[in-house]
């Protein structure tokens, strides 16, 4: 008679595979990627594919030729991470300074962990602000938008954020006024001859509409976008009533790379908290660093290294906040 063998509990089925979710996030992304193209044309195009193309080559190179082992490019995970580091950039950025974003995004913030599940930090944020730090005028010199010049001759301006943080430093709220109004960011139209940006920050709205997918199909929850920009809200308010040289709170949300960090790029499975307290807690603090970075740091924006921060601090939080176990029954009092 054959044996029955039953595993240890829980005994639950799931549909979640990391196949499903990150290609869910690039159907999330397209609605913003259309739009950079709209916008950017040959540039964000450019930018895009060579980003997405330099690193799934650098992710099947280092598993073939140094990790020996079987390259996983179908789970699609170098193909998120190419378009998370293609969006942070601007549309006329050299092909091989993204290349070299790329490497360092696969090489240095994945592979060199292991590879996905094991890297502390986000790979396209680490790519970025490598490139930030190592490239500092051509990663902040931005295209306007709505110029469809070539690749190489775009037209370039100040970005939104920019000016914010020259109000600050001049001390002279009327600089505010030559933003864009809440609703042409919202939209997209920069306007006012502004550089947009890199390519994800464009259009709030599309990205409003990943967030919509992801969140009906289950990919993220609300905690960390909705608690990252609750807070920024609730600070920047603050500090606006106490001084209209701080730009108000929709200014803040709307400006920058704010909406596609809190969507994108903080709610990366591996590099963010378990618990939903947990991730509430690291979106707090995310927004709360952001806009200390904004307003007082050398740079005008601040989510990219907020959120590599707080990638740091990412175990200590699921450390001290640790998920119910499944059946586990309170302590009695």
């Amino acid at each position: 008679m054959g044996k029955l063998i039953v595993s240890l509990s829980p005994h639950a089925h799931g549909t979640d595979s990391v196949e499903r979710n990150m290609y869910g996030v690039v159907i999330a992304l397209l609605p913003a990627l259309l739009v950079s193209f709209y916008y950017f044309g040959l540039g964000s195009v450019v930018v895009c594919l060579t980003s997405v193309a330099a690193c799934m080559f650098f992710e099947w190179a280092i598993c073939k030729c140094l990790m020996k082992r079987e390259p996983s490019l179908l789970d699609g995970s170098a193909i998120v991470t190419g378009l998370l580091l293609g969006m942070n950039l601007p549309s006329n950025l050299p092909l091989w300074i993204i290349i070299i974003g790329a490497l360092v995004a696969i090489g240095v913030g994945k592979m060199s962990f292991g590879g996905l599940g094991n890297n502390p930090f986000n790979p396209a944020l680490v790519g970025r602000c490598f490139l930030l730090v190592s490239f500092p005028a051509q990663m902040t010199s931005w295209p306007v938008a709505g110029q469809l010049a070539s690749y190489a001759d775009a037209t370039t301006g100040a970005t939104p954020l920019a000016i914010m943080k020259q109000a600050i430093k001049d001390g002279d709220a009327s600089l505010l006024d030559k933003l864009p109004s809440s609703v042409d960011m919202l939209l997209g139209n920069a306007g006012n001859g502004f550089g947009a940006g890199t390519l994800g920050e464009v259009c709030a709205l599309a990205l409003l509409l990943g967030l919509c997918y992801m969140l009906w199909k289950k990919i993220i929850t609300w905690h960390i976008p909705v608690s990252i920009i609750c807070t920024v809200f609730v600070f920047s308010g603050i500090l606006h009533l106490a001084n209209p040289i701080y730009a108000n709170p929709l200014q803040e949300i709307l400006t920058g790379g704010l909406m596609l960090g809190a969507i994108f790029m903080a709610t990366d499975y591996v590099t963010s908290p378990m618990t939903h307290k947990g991730q509430i807690i690291y979106g707090v603090a995310i927004g709360f660093l952001t806009i200390v970075i904004r307003n007082w740091g050398s740079y005008p924006e601040g989510m990219s290294f907020a959120i590599l921060i707080m990638n740091a601090f990412t175990p200590l939080i699921n450390m001290y906040i640790k998920p119910k176990r499944f059946g586990e029954v309170p302590a009695k009092k």
